[in-house]
């Protein structure tokens, strides 16, 4: 099969709007409510500068610094009546092979507005089991951890979202030009297994404006 590596120029509009903070974070927003997932501490990722996020609801995946600094976000006291559009389902697994006995748990979360559902699977470590791979099923923004290393490995990865089959899959947690653990690997060692690679000239993904099928690449907010 021929491969496809496609670049988009988009806009900014959309009703549900993915932000890309850099390594595992993501700002989630709809409607005038926002959540950040897995904010990281000053200094804890290279090549990703300090965050600086207002939002109405911090959620993290495990306790680690690079994932858990909920201090880093402003939580906003008044959000102008908004109400969470979510339906957020926890599925509690582990940051590697044997259990949790190296890394400890993961905890992936779903958010269902009833129109689409976003999968951030934190960094996961292990194959999910047969039930928690019935709930990852009609995924259609998976955000995945692709460096391997302290996760699945990048094969591992694939051959998971190739059973899964999100619509849309979003690398996160890799090494890039300039950023990332030395440890984990390149986004390219993923990107390689994949057939249609839309690249966006962009941090955010709109929905549903920037719909379609494929690994959907964002351009790291590196400072």
């Amino acid at each position: 099969m021929r491969r496809k590596s496609l670049v988009r120029k988009e806009s900014e509009k959309g009703k549900l709007k993915l932000t890309w903070n850099g390594h595992s974070c993501f700002t989630l927003e709809e409607n005038g409510y926002a959540i950040v997932l897995d904010p990281y501490e000053d200094g804890a990722v290279p090549g990703f500068g300090p965050l600086k996020l207002t939002a109405d609801e911090v959620l993290c995946s495990h306790g680690h610094g690079d994932h858990n600094a909920a201090q880093c976000v402003k939580i906003r006291k008044n959000s102008g009546g908004a109400k969470n559009p979510f339906r957020i389902t926890e599925i509690h697994s582990f940051h590697d092979e044997a259990k949790g006995t190296k890394r400890g748990k993961n905890t992936i979360r779903i958010f269902d507005d009833g129109q689409y559902r976003i999968a951030h699977m934190g960094d996961i470590g292990c194959v999910p089991t047969a039930d928690q791979k019935e709930q990852l099923k009609g995924i259609d923004v998976m955000l995945m951890p692709v460096g391997g290393f302290f996760t699945l490995e990048p094969e591992d990865v694939y051959a998971l979202v190739k059973e899964l089959s999100p619509r849309m899959l979003v690398p996160m947690h890799y090494r890039g030009k300039g950023f990332g653990y030395d440890v984990i690997a390149p986004l390219e060692k993923y990107t390689a297994m994949c057939d249609d690679v839309v690249r966006l000239e962009k941090n955010t993904l709109s929905l549903p404006e920037d719909e379609g099928k494929g690994t959907f690449v964002l351009t790291p907010p590196v400072k």
